[in-house]
């Protein structure tokens, strides 16, 4: 994996090479490279900014600088030296130039509050690419002409941490690689980490302890050390569950039905989260929403689908206790 950073801070990352990420430098694992910003300007004061036209508050990023930065990561993507030998293969055993299967551009990445929301389905994703050149902005944000430019050689996705602004995207960017990075094969030391942590799986993880097993007269789980390995999953399961309850419900709600166990259940009926029949949930959405009446003779023809085609909504219900 090869990062490009083009930042007017460019100290400001310097922590990426540190730690864990550190070290998945040192094993060539991935390739990053700080590029600033204020090298592509020719002014004597390396102006980046300027007023934005039709007024208002705040400066605007020049789009000049960007282009020219953004076309020195591109001569030097590792993508432009794959996708010529694909298509060198391709010619020398006579079927001419190759489509390629998929878009071989580079992925370019501008946080921005209006983009789509960063997660860890999205940063598994993006662990596949082979390059990711991120674009943090500052003050009012960057010139629209260069996303617009930028879209003709790379694969421009809008990237927001969350629903809320901050001074700039480099902040974005350290959560957005360290997240990344991890995941990508050979990063962890351990990678049944991985399989066990919050999100992974659609719940929270469940809590950890070490030695001692008393500390400040507070005492570990006894399942925990009773050796008993089937207890131990369910009390780790359980307290997953309880825990995603108390805190991200709507991880809980987006949970497929079909993945509760029996076990899963009880433990939830206990606490009035009850499943209601998928069937009925159908029906009720089928009734709430009808679709559109065609003629009595057309509609007397065709078989009754509202349920059959009805795509299956998570039915977790919550009750109060009594």
């Amino acid at each position: 994996m090869r990062y490009d950073v083009v930042t007017i801070f460019p100290e400001y990352l310097e922590p990426l090479k540190l730690s864990l990420l550190g070290k998945a430098r040192e094993k060539g694992l991935v390739d990053l490279h700080l590029h600033d910003l204020r090298e592509y300007t020719f002014d004597r004061h390396r102006t980046v900014d300027d007023t934005p036209y039709g007024g208002g508050a705040g400066m605007v990023m020049k789009a000049e600088p960007w282009g020219l930065a953004l076309d020195e990561v591109l001569a030097a993507s590792p993508l432009n030296a794959a996708t010529e030998d694909a298509s060198e293969g391709a010619e020398s055993e006579g079927t001419g130039p190759a489509e390629p299967a998929a878009d071989t551009r580079p992925l370019l990445i501008v946080p921005s509050p209006a983009g789509a929301v960063f997660d860890q389905a999205m940063a598994y994703k993006l662990a596949e690419e082979k390059h990711i050149v991120f674009a943090p902005a500052r003050y009012e944000g960057i010139d629209e002409r260069v996303l617009d430019w930028a879209q003709e050689s790379f694969r421009v996705m809008p990237v927001s941490l969350g629903d809320y602004v901050l001074y700039g995207g480099e902040v974005a960017v350290m959560a957005m690689i360290e997240a990344i990075t991890r995941l990508i094969p050979g990063a962890m030391g351990n990678p049944a980490s991985l399989e066990e942590e919050s999100h992974t799986g659609g719940l929270l993880e469940y809590p950890v302890y070490t030695k001692p097993a008393v500390w400040r007269e507070r005492e570990v789980p006894e399942v925990l050390l009773s050796g008993n390995h089937g207890a131990i999953a369910r009390w780790r399961r359980d307290r997953q569950i309880e825990r995603t309850l108390e805190r991200r419900p709507d991880l809980l709600e987006a949970y497929p039905v079909e993945q509760w166990d029996k076990k899963d259940r009880r433990f939830l009926a206990e606490r009035g989260v009850h499943f209601a029949n998928p069937a009925k949930a159908a029906q009720k959405k089928a009734k709430k929403n009808p679709a559109p009446q065609a003629d009595s003779a057309a509609q007397a023809a065709q078989p009754d689908t509202a349920q059959s085609n009805t795509v299956q909504p998570n039915t977790v219900q919550t009750q109060p206790e009594s």
